[in-house]
This record gives structure tokens, C-alpha cells and sequence, in this order.
């Protein structure tokens, strides 16, 4: 069996983002040799790890190796090889603003955010390069649990760059034996199916939630990934990339698990809780197919797409429109081809 490259070199690698992804890329980029520093705004995170090792807030089971350094200086996150970005969608471009004088101009960034941003409808390439217009980009995407890449069991992802260099660097920086990267060079395909995933995972969950069976969750799965390609294409992007792990891959995964927090809001939703119920016990942490919901369901009526089911979500969370008419007006639509266009 073929075995993956040996990291012959040490990267210095800043991790931006404290909460349970960020931290488990810190693991994952300690684990491939590189030097990592990880930086976060959370005290309560900081203090965690620098006393027990751990993450109790956001990834409690998954011990941090002392060799990995935790701080909130940006400024030192900054000053290495590769900058990991793994921040909430809509808090990336105020974080992009608190770097923009401390980066070098060739310093990369890998995103590893997903999401479109509200009221710019930006992607969050496009965030980035609105404020880091120089820096190299790459997108780290794909069906990764973070308690699972932590814990050291085999995942795959997919990394989007446009430049092989960028990517040779990263693989070696981040991949390992139990982390295998693929490259991609489509950003918005990349961008979009890690994006509108979450909202269609709600969805599932909802349908879940309502006991309407295996069959209704696969033909969620279905006609999302059909929303998903519409949007995809109309952004410029790729069909092929979502047959791969930034699409079907994180879809599958993201539907087909309970362990996905916009799933289990999904769930709650259909057994009859409201937003503002679930959030509060869950300390008022959002999913990302939240925000995902808004934005996606608004960039696709500006383009003429159609997305029913992300627009169903979307009139559920922020319109309080009765799930159960939702539902009906779904399975009222006109019967039609099941082409993607």
C-alpha cells in the first residue's frame, strides 16, 4: 500500500478561531510536525488548555498536546508560515479588519470557515479578498467532525487553491496517514457546497424531528444537492466538485448524523421546539445553517435561483411561517424533470 509523504520540514503554523474546528486542526497540524500556535479571544478556552490540556467548552474529550501554544495575540498568530482561519462565517471579516496590518502580503490563509457572509452575500473568499487582496488563499473543506479529526481517525478532505505550490505546502503542513488531503482547484464549488449543506441538513432534521421516515430524508439529500448545483453553477462553479468530498461528501455526512449540530437543531425544530428555545439551551450557540439560511436562500432569489427547501428554512427561522404549512406547500409544488437546471 502506497504510504502518504514524510513531512521532512517544519511549518510554523497560527490557528485563528478557539472553538471546537480550530482546535482540532491545532491537533491536526501538531500531529503532522508542524509548530503551532493558537490563538483565540476566549479566556475561559486559554485558561482550559494552558491548566488541563483540554477544551472543555468546545472539544472536551481530546487531550492538547503541550506542544501546541495557545494565546490571544493575534499579532504572534500571524508571524508564521501558514495562517488556519476557523472562525464563525459572520465574525471572519472583522477578524480579516484586526489582521489586515499585522500580515505579510505572502503569508497564505487557509479558510477553513464555511458559510456566506449576511447582507454582502459574499463568499468567504471574497470576504478575505475584499480586505487581504494579496494574500494567497486556499479553502479547507470537506466531511470532517472535528471530535473524530482530533481524536486521529481517518478522515479525508478536499483543499481548493489555485496554485500546486500552495497546495504541496499544505499537505504537508496539515495531511498525514489519518488526514488525507485532495486537491481542488474549484473555490466556488468548494465554497458553496460546504455552505448551503448545513441548511439542507436542517431540513433533514426537521423531517426527522416529524417521523416522516428514511425515504423523506433521502429525497431532502437529493433535491438539496440539486439546490446546491444550481447555485454552484450560476456562481461559476463546478458540477464535479460537488460529486467529491466539499460536496456529497460533507452532505452525506451532514445529513446523515446526529452528531451535526445543524441536524439536531433540525430535529428539535420537528419535534416541536423554536429557535429561540433550542439556541437557549445550547448557551446561544448558533449553527451555521442558521445564518447559512438567510444568506443562501437571499443570494439565490438575487440570482434567479431556485432553492425550495433552503427557502422552506429559511421561512421557518426567520419568518415564523407554521413548519407544517411549509411542509404542505412543499409537497404542493408542480411535479417536474429532475434535472439540475
Amino acid at each position: 500500500m502506497e504510504q502518504p509523504p514524510v513531512n521532512t520540514n517544519s511549518y510554523r503554523v497560527g490557528v485563528i478561531g478557539g472553538g471546537g474546528w480550530g482546535t482540532a486542526l491545532s491537533i491536526l497540524c501538531n500531529r503532522a510536525g508542524s509548530s503551532v500556535m493558537l490563538c483565540t479571544r476566549n479566556a475561559n478556552v486559554i485558561q482550559s488548555i494552558k491548566e488541563r490540556r483540554v477544551n472543555e467548552i468546545y472539544l472536551p474529550s481530546v487531550f492538547i498536546d503541550p506542544n501546541i501554544a495557545v494565546s490571544d495575540n493575534l499579532a504572534e498568530a500571524c508571524r508564521g508560515d501558514i495562517l488556519i482561519v476557523a472562525v464563525p462565517s459572520h465574525t471572519l471579516r472583522s477578524v480579516c479588519i484586526a489582521m489586515s496590518d499585522l500580515l505579510p502580503t505572502n503569508l497564505p490563509i487557509v479558510l477553513a470557515s464555511k458559510g456566506i457572509e449576511r447582507g454582502s452575500l459574499m463568499l468567504m473568499s471574497e470576504v478575505v479578498k475584499s480586505i487581504l487582496p494579496n494574500n494567497p488563499i486556499a479553502i479547507l473543506s470537506g466531511p470532517n467532525f472535528a471530535d473524530e479529526v482530533a481524536r486521529g481517525m481517518p478522515t479525508a478532505t478536499a483543499i481548493s487553491c489555485s496554485d500546486i505550490g500552495l497546495w504541496d505546502m499544505l499537505m504537508y503542513a496539515i495531511g498525514g496517514r489519518l488526514f488525507r488531503p485532495y486537491l481542488s482547484t474549484d473555490m466556488v464549488g468548494t465554497q458553496i457546497g460546504g455552505a448551503v449543506k448545513n441548511v439542507i441538513a436542517i431540513a433533514c432534521g426537521i423531517a426527522i424531528g416529524k417521523n416522516y421516515g428514511e425515504n423523506a430524508r433521502a429525497a431532502i439529500v437529493t433535491r438539496g444537492f440539486a439546490e446546491i448545483a444550481r447555485l454552484t453553477l450560476s456562481k461559476g462553479g463546478k458540477y464535479e466538485t460537488l460529486m467529491g468530498l466539499s460536496g456529497l461528501g460533507d452532505l452525506i455526512l451532514t445529513c446523515g448524523s446526529p452528531k451535526s449540530r445543524n441536524m439536531s437543531f433540525g430535529i428539535a425544530l420537528g419535534q416541536g421546539k423554536t429557535k429561540d428555545e433550542i439556541l437557549s439551551e445550547r448557551g446561544r450557540v448558533a449553527t451555521e445553517g442558521i445564518i447559512a439560511a438567510e444568506s443562501v436562500t437571499k443570494l439565490a432569489k438575487k440570482m434567479s435561483v431556485q432553492m425550495p427547501i433552503c427557502e422552506a428554512v429559511y421561512r421557518i427561522l426567520y419568518e415564523n411561517s407554521n413548519l407544517d404549512q411549509v411542509v404542505s406547500e412543499l409537497l404542493e409544488r408542480p411535479f417536474s424533470g429532475e434535472e439540475i437546471k
